[in-house]
């Protein structure tokens, strides 16, 4: 018997057929799952006349979070924690960073250098200046990077940084800025190279540039230690020893302030000048709260921004570290470079309430700013010839001791102006190296990255001489 195969017509009609019912319950299904979803939204938007209020845990926290009696002092809290996690917990792994690559590699590869019969200025170029230099930047900037890093992410991972540029928003588009400027701002208090990477969240390009430019004012993981360390010996100095540490905790805590006050003070200013245009509008998603994915976020901060940052900050520190050795061992007419520098920017730093010593230290750390008190504790030894301390010319060090710290500074010929105007020069000064080549990747542009240099620069030597003029005035 043979099996004749169905007309075109019949398989035609049959498909089509087929179709038809698909597409049917397709669409049944399609409008099933949308009534159910917008029903679902409803029970939680709305509340019906003599019904109890439904609880909704998202909408609670946004109460908080986002109102304007609670929204900024919760945020100024929850920051406020962050930073403390991050200077408190970096303390111990930064010292078993700088004992292990300072304390046991450095001597181990002096040995080396001896064994081998290299030349003193070879070994000291390598180990006493490259090496150094790069073991102090890492020994600092890591640990703080790696805890930072992660716990803002954890914040961007639960949905609450969008709540905060919400809270921030007002105050940003009236000094002429963008809302999500926030979020690249408080980046900026981690590392302001990955600062100026999170204004790439800013669609506008005017409004972009003003974020890049003013993010240096947030003070980075690298210019903590500086302020912390300025403050405990000079301003804790001043109160009862009882005292001293709450005071200079306040004390680093309004230079961070006036680094957010000057970020609005200069968006300000920009947006008027030469970034003058319309701030733009945006529209901001507030997205549910969710469980953070805590071992995904460690592992994308470490590998996206940390690791990326101090790459970034070890190839710059590696030539400032030989730079920082030859000035400090090279001498001409029995006067080390490092000297003559010293002596011809003295009259300068002077003027600013800061010394000669000081601005050679910032010349030759722009770098990082993680060596800028090593280098500035190596030329006050070099200077005034304390050779009881530190580990011989072009050697950077720091003291644990804060007695030895204040006795070496006063040696040098600091006082209370030089320290204020040092947390105030720390604060308002040029971008690191590290910055300001992420600045040029970022625009592509010579002018705006010599502007982002240059005006903080310029900035910092203003407001230190004005400091310095007003406190010798009434003092």
């Amino acid at each position: 018997m043979t099996q004749t195969s169905p007309p075109a017509e019949e398989i035609l009609q049959t498909a089509n057929t087929l179709r038809w019912q698909v597409g049917r319950e397709f669409h049944e299904q399609l409008m099933e799952d949308i009534y159910t979803e917008a029903a679902r939204l409803a029970d939680r938007a709305v509340t019906r006349p003599g019904a109890p209020p439904r609880f909704d845990l998202d909408r609670a926290i946004d109460r908080l979070v986002t109102s304007r009696r609670w929204g900024l002092p919760i945020m100024l809290l929850l920051f406020t924690l962050v930073f403390w996690l991050t200077i408190s917990g970096a303390n111990y792994p930064s010292q078993l960073l700088a004992n292990l690559l300072i304390g046991q590699v450095y001597p181990a590869l002096h040995q080396l250098a001896d064994a081998a019969n290299l030349p003193w200025w070879l070994s000291g170029l390598l180990i006493d200046g490259m090496y150094l230099a790069t073991a102090w930047v890492v020994s600092v900037m890591l640990p703080p990077m790696a805890i930072f890093f992660p716990l803002f992410t954890l914040l961007e991972d639960f949905g609450y940084l969008p709540r905060v540029a919400f809270n921030l928003d007002n105050i940003f588009k009236k000094s002429g800025a963008h809302g999500r400027q926030a979020l690249s701002m408080m980046m900026g208090f981690g590392c302001n190279a990955a600062g100026v990477v999170a204004t790439r969240v800013i669609d506008s390009p005017r409004e972009r540039l003003i974020a890049i430019i003013t993010n240096n004012f947030a003070l980075c993981n690298g210019r903590w230690p500086t302020q912390i360390l300025i403050a405990t010996i000079f301003i804790g100095g001043l109160v009862p020893a009882y005292l001293a540490g709450l005071i200079s905790a306040l004390a680093v805590v309004s230079i961070a302030l006036l680094g957010v006050l000057l970020t609005f003070a200069f968006s300000w200013g920009l947006s008027r000048s030469i970034l003058k245009g319309e701030v733009s509008t945006f529209s901001l998603e507030l997205p549910p709260y969710r469980p953070p994915r805590i071992w995904q976020t460690i592992y994308t901060s470490m590998i996206d921004r940390t690791l990326f940052v101090l790459w970034r900050a070890v190839v710059f520190a590696l030539p400032a570290g030989a730079i920082i050795w030859l000035i400090a061992n090279i001498h001409i007419g029995g006067t080390t470079v490092a000297e003559y520098l010293i002596n011809f920017l003295n009259p300068l730093g002077v003027l600013l309430g800061l010394n000669g010593i000081i601005l050679v230290a910032y010349i030759v750390a722009i770098p990082a700013n993680e060596i800028v008190i090593p280098t500035i504790l190596m030329l006050t030894v070099l200077v005034t010839g304390l050779s009881d301390l530190g580990q011989g010319a072009g050697v950077m060090f720091t003291l644990d001791n804060s007695a030895d710290l204040a006795t070496l500074f006063q040696a040098g010929g600091w006082t209370l102006l030089t320290a204020v105007n040092l947390m105030l020069f720390s604060l308002i000064h040029n971008p690191c190296s590290t910055t300001i080549y992420t600045i040029y990747k970022e625009t592509g542009s010579r002018r705006w990255t010599a502007i982002a240099a240059l005006l903080p620069l310029a900035s910092g030597f203003l407001v230190t001489f004005v400091v310095a003029l007003i406190w010798r005035l009434f003092s």
